[in-house]
Formats: structure tokens, sequence, C-alpha cells
């Protein structure tokens, strides 16, 4: 699992982090069971304080996606699966009304750009 973020954008970093992991996840690059990188070490590789990390470790714990532990630090939940069928689910529903109302790949894309920016303002 690769993440990136964009130190210049006006989202915060917890918020581009989690928002990368979640998309592993329904990339299925991370699956229940996994664990993901120690917090300090992801916040090196990516050049972040360790508490941005923390931060959205306790994101996709609050969403049900993680399992935090002392110890064993955090590992996607064996439950986690359904989220995902439902992620894929809400997607294939999008583009299929989307493509009803005439709307092409770019037009969509943009569409969901715009609604992720304006849900993550504060």
């Amino acid at each position: 699992m690769l993440l990136r973020v964009d130190h210049g954008s006006g989202t915060p970093l917890s918020d581009q982090i989690a928002a990368g992991i979640r998309g592993a996840f329904l990339r299925r690059e991370i699956g229940p069971g996994d664990r993901l990188p120690a917090a300090r070490a992801l916040a090196q590789s990516i050049d972040v304080n360790l508490h941005t990390v923390l931060r959205a470790y306790a994101a996709l714990r609050d969403e049900g996606l993680i399992d935090l532990r002392r110890g064993r630090g955090a590992v996607v939940r064996p439950d986690s699966a359904p989220q995902h069928t439902r992620a894929v689910e809400a997607a294939r529903t999008f583009v299929a009304e989307a493509r009803r109302l005439g709307l092409d790949t770019d037009q969509m894309l943009d569409l969901v750009r715009r609604t992720t920016e304006e849900n993550t303002r504060p």
C-alpha cells in the first residue's frame, strides 16, 4: 500500500491519509486481518507528524474499518468485507444513474471531486 499526501492541499493531512487507506481497502490492496503500517513508520515515510497519522487511524477506527490495539497496532477488521461490498454497489448505482442522466466519465469524476471537497470542508 503506497500512500501519498499533498502538503499544499487544503484538505487536512489526516483526512488524506484516511482516504488513502480507505481507497487501498476498496481496491483490495489491503483486506480483513491485514496490519497497517506502524503509525511512527508511516509518519516518517510520508513526512508528517505522528499525531496526524494517529488522528487518521482513530477516524478509521471510529468508522469501523480498523481496530487499534496496544502492541498490535492498526489491523483491518475481520468484519469489514461487507463495507467493500456496499461501497462497490453504491458506486455501481451512481455510475448507472449518472449514465442515464447523460454524464460521461469526466463529468462523473468532476462531480465526485466537488462533492468530496464540499463534504470535507469544516
